[in-house]
C-alpha cells in the first residue's frame, strides 16, 4: 500500500485523511450558472471514494464576464443555495471541499464570440491579440471585492477552505504575465512582485473576509493556455520574488500546476531529476504545496481533453517525491473524472481496476 499518500495532513485545524486532492476541472453541467442535485451528487461520490480534499470546478465571481460558458457555475446570487447543497452532500459523504473562485479575464468565450464584456489587465488575450476591454481602476477594485465576497460566502456556506484560480492564463495570471499586462499603474512594473500585486491584494481582501484560521489556497502555473512554454519565473530568484508576496498576503497553500508533474522546474540547477514546480515553491516559501499534472495517467491532460486517450500509469515516482517531502499534497484530475473510487483503489492496491480516460467521459457526470 502506498502509505505516503494516505498519511493525514493538518493545516489550521483542518485535517485531511490523506494527501489526495481532487483537482478543479471544468465540467459545464450547471445551466444558467446554477449547480443542481447532479453536481452535488458528483462531488459526494468523490468524497465517498476517499478523496482527502475536493477542489470544485472553477466558479465565477460576481463580475460580468467572469465565466466564458453559460453552463459553468457561478458563486454568487441564485447559485449559492446549490453550493450549499454541494457542501451538505460532500460532508454527508465524509469529505472536505473548497470552491475554486475564478475569473477568466480575456479568455475567449466560445459560446459568445462578441467580447465587449470580457475584461483583463490591458484588453489582451495574449501578446498581440486584443480581446475585450482593459480594466479601469474601479474595475480592479470591484474584482478584488468580488473575490473577497465569494470567499466569505464560501465560509458561511460551510466550505472547509477556498481556492483562488491564479493560473493558466486567466485573469489573475494575466496580471502576472508581461505579455498581457501593459498597465501603467501599481499593478504592473518591471518586477514580478509588482505584477503580483493584484493577486496579493485579492489574497489580503480574502484573508480579511474569512479571518486568520480559514485555509486559503491559490493555484498558480508557469504555463499559459496561450503559451505552453512560457515561464513567469525563469530562475529561483524570480520565483521567490513572485511567490513571497502571495504568501505574505495570506496564501496558506500553493497549488502548483504543471502539465507533467515529474518534470524538473529548473533542470539547469538540479538536473533532470530535480525539484518540480511544487518542490521549488515549497523550498522557497516554506508553505505547503500541491503538485498536479498528469498524475496516474499516461499522456498529459491538455492532450487528454483534446481527444488523446490515456491509460493508468505508475505513481512510483510520485510516491518517491512525496516520501522525501518535495511537496505535501497531490492533485488528481482526469482519473477522478472517470472513477470516483480512484483513491480507494490505489489505497487497497487494486491497480488493475483503475480506468482509462478518454474525452467521451466529459459528456456525463459519473
Amino acid at each position: 500500500m502506498p502509505n505516503s499518500l494516505f498519511r493525514p495532513f493538518t493545516l489550521k485545524g483542518l485535517t485531511l485523511p490523506n494527501r489526495i486532492v481532487m483537482a478543479p476541472m471544468t465540467r459545464s453541467f450547471s445551466p444558467d450558472g446554477i449547480p443542481g442535485d447532479d453536481v452535488a451528487a458528483y462531488y459526494r461520490r468523490r468524497a465517498e471514494g476517499g478523496v482527502g480534499l475536493i477542489v470544485t470546478e472553477g466558479t465565477g465571481i460576481e463580475r460580468t464576464g467572469s465565466t466564458n460558458d453559460p453552463n459553468v457555475p457561478n458563486f454568487f446570487g441564485a447559485a449559492l443555495p446549490g453550493w450549499g447543497k454541494v457542501v451538505t452532500e460532500t460532508h454527508a459523504g465524509h469529505g472536505l471541499i473548497a470552491p475554486q473562485l475564478w475569473h477568466v479575464g480575456a479568455a475567449i468565450n466560445h459560446a459568445n464570440k462578441t467580447p465587449p464584456e470580457q475584461e483583463s489587465p490591458s484588453g489582451l488575450f495574449k501578446p498581440g491579440k486584443p480581446w475585450g476591454k482593459a480594466m479601469a481602476d474601479s474595475d480592479v477594485a470591484d474584482a478584488i471585492a468580488a473575490f473577497a465576497r465569494a470567499a466569505g460566502d464560501a465560509k458561511r456556506l460551510g466550505f472547509d477552505a477556498v481556492e483562488l484560480h491564479g493560473a493558466h492564463g486567466y485573469l489573475i495570471d494575466q496580471f502576472f504575465w508581461t505579455g498581457t499586462n501593459a498597465r501603467d499603474d501599481r499593478y504592473n512594473g518591471p518586477t514580478i512582485a509588482e505584477r503580483a500585486r493584484f493577486a496579493a491584494d485579492i489574497l489580503a481582501a480574502v484573508r480579511a473576509e474569512v479571518g486568520p484560521d480559514f485555509p486559503v489556497i491559490i493555484r498558480i502555473s508557469q504555463w499559459k493556455q496561450q503559451d505552453y512554454g512560457f515561464k513567469v519565473a525563469t530562475n529561483p530568484a524570480e520565483l521567490t520574488e513572485w511567490l513571497t508576496p502571495l504568501v505574505d498576503a495570506g496564501a496558506d497553500i500553493l497549488h502548483c500546476s504543471q502539465r507533467r508533474f515529474w518534470e524538473p522546474e529548473f533542470p539547469e540547477i538540479d538536473g533532470d531529476e530535480g525539484l518540480n514546480f511544487a518542490g521549488w515553491a515549497k523550498k522557497i516559501t516554506g508553505v505547503p504545496t500541491i503538485t498536479v499534472g498528469s498524475v496516474g495517467l499516461s499522456g498529459e491532460f491538455i492532450a487528454g481533453f483534446g481527444g488523446e486517450a490515456s491509460q493508468p500509469a505508475s505513481i512510483d515516482n510520485l510516491l518517491e517525491r512525496l516520501d522525501r517531502e518535495e511537496f505535501d499534497l497531490v492533485g488528481v484530475g482526469r482519473a477522478l473524472i472517470v472513477d470516483p473510487d480512484w483513491a480507494l483503489k490505489v489505497r487497497d492496491g487494486r491497480m488493475d481496476e483503475l480506468k482509462d480516460f478518454d474525452r467521451s467521459a466529459l459528456a456525463t457526470l459519473v
